[in-house]
């Protein structure tokens, strides 16, 4: 409605303002005109006047020139003492005008309103004949001129209600179907719940501003749905893996209750301690996600020395494991969240112990500007189908799925998410050694 208005005031100011320019055009133009054809016509009569022309009263104008039309209303011929010599026919016989013009000059009189005849736009001039000085008068005639910027107004007057009140119904009409699909957007959005997000808001097959818009929407529908549907998953899988150890310290303590001679070192070390530490690392792992969910980018906290971190890593493999661990390392260096990185390269680190057979090979360099470290193993590898959802929470691709060799799927999720705070890239692809290549690269 507020457009329609708008418009129509806009165009009805338009043609308020068009029309009056055009009568006034039109006014002007009908009116130059009727002044060119006075002045022309008083040439005429000056000339044939004092040709020498005469008849036995003295000179004489030929009838046609005596002659009224459309835009000529009257002719006089005005001596010096007022009489008028001729006039075209049904004229007054009083003079336009007493005023002397001198001889040979064209002079405008302005407007002169002679009562029951009419009123003119006067033009002059000064002749000399037989019978003395003259003066002759044309005056072209106002009345068709205002006739027809008249039957102009009231034509404009007529159409220009009409024009507006199309302008607005048109308006109302179009701006209403231009602003029908969003009214469709908005109350299918109102109706959308958390528990309907697979619901699409109605895209328009126009092509515009709107279908762009509900495309959008739709888009951020989508999103709201994968997020929604990952952290249900996450909690299911959560709830899961922490189920198994709660279960286990669980029944072992338990059967400690009912039989309290059995609660010896064995069950400690070999149930209950184990357990307990799988939990608390799972939980540990979780919060760090959590963590990284609440916040975009991480805290660039200071210089972090990636080939200390791969040093360091590597005698921790050699110390608690039997695989042998290679190093091929310069000094490379990155502004970050040390303890994050530090977590970030042993997460990776464990995997490759995890998985490899005998050995695995841990390097950094510089590469491209930016700082690439590589971890090799000679394990079984990661399939090419499965190397970007390694990094999925809670994926774990080992056959087994056992909590000894599979770990709960969240090491390498928090790799990501670490190296994506960090403005950095991770990817898997196939290691020289015959298993998986983990390249990290950072800014």
């Amino acid at each position: 409605m507020r457009s329609a208005v708008a418009s129509t005031l806009v165009v009805a100011v338009c043609l308020i303002a068009a029309g009056g320019a055009l009568l006034g055009v039109l006014y002007t133009s009908l009116e130059n005109s009727a002044r060119s054809a006075a002045t022309a016509r008083v040439t005429l009569i000056a000339q044939q006047w004092g040709s020498g022309d005469r008849d036995d009263d003295g000179p004489r104008v030929e009838n046609s020139l005596l002659a009224t039309d459309g835009q000529v209303g009257i002719v006089q011929i005005v001596d010096a003492s007022g009489t008028v010599l001729a006039s075209s026919q049904g004229d007054a016989a009083a003079p336009l005008t007493r005023q002397q013009v001198p001889a040979s000059a064209v002079r405008d009189l302005g407007r002169v309103f002679v009562a029951e005849i009419g009123d003119f736009w006067v033009s002059a001039t000064g002749v000399s004949s037989s019978r003395g000085d003259a003066t002759v008068v044309v005056g072209a005639d106002r009345e068709p001129v205002e006739k027809v910027v008249s039957t102009v107004a009231l034509l404009l007057a007529a159409v220009g209600p009409f024009v507006v009140a199309l302008v607005a119904f048109a308006t109302y009409r179009l701006v209403g179907a231009a602003l029908s699909p969003v009214e469709n957007i908005r109350s299918t959005v109102a109706s959308i719940s958390a528990a309907r997000l697979t619901e699409r808001v109605p895209v328009p097959d126009t092509r515009d501003e709107i279908a762009r818009l509900a495309l959008t929407m739709n888009h951020m529908l989508e999103r709201l749905q994968t997020g929604r549907l990952a952290q249900q998953r996450f909690v299911s899988d959560a709830s899961h893996e922490l189920r198994s150890p709660l279960a286990t310290i669980t029944a072992a303590l338990e059967l400690a209750e009912a039989r309290p001679e059995l609660l010896d070192a064995a069950l400690l070390n070999d149930s209950l301690l184990p357990e307990a530490r799988r939990m608390r690392q799972l939980i540990e792992d979780l919060l760090v996600l959590a963590r990284s969910d609440e916040t975009e980018t991480a805290v660039a906290s200071g210089d972090v020395d990636l080939e200390d971190l791969l040093y360091e890593e590597a005698k921790r493999v050699q110390a608690t494991s039997e695989i042998v661990a290679e190093l091929s390392i310069v000094p490379v260096r990155v502004t970050g969240d040390p303890h994050a990185v530090a977590r970030m390269v042993r997460n990776v680190v464990d995997n490759a112990v995890r998985h490899a057979a005998t050995r695995i090979t841990l390097s950094c360099s510089v590469s491209g500007g930016e700082a690439l470290v590589v971890i090799d193993d000679d394990g079984p590898g990661v399939p090419e189908p499965e190397r970007t959802r390694v990094f999925d929470r809670f994926v774990r691709l080992d056959s087994s799925r056992t909590r000894d060799e599979g770990g709960a799927g969240l090491g390498l999720a928090i790799v990501a998410d670490t190296v994506a705070a960090h403005g950095g890239s991770v990817r898997v692809t196939d290691s020289p050694a015959g298993g998986a290549r983990f390249e990290i690269r950072l800014p």
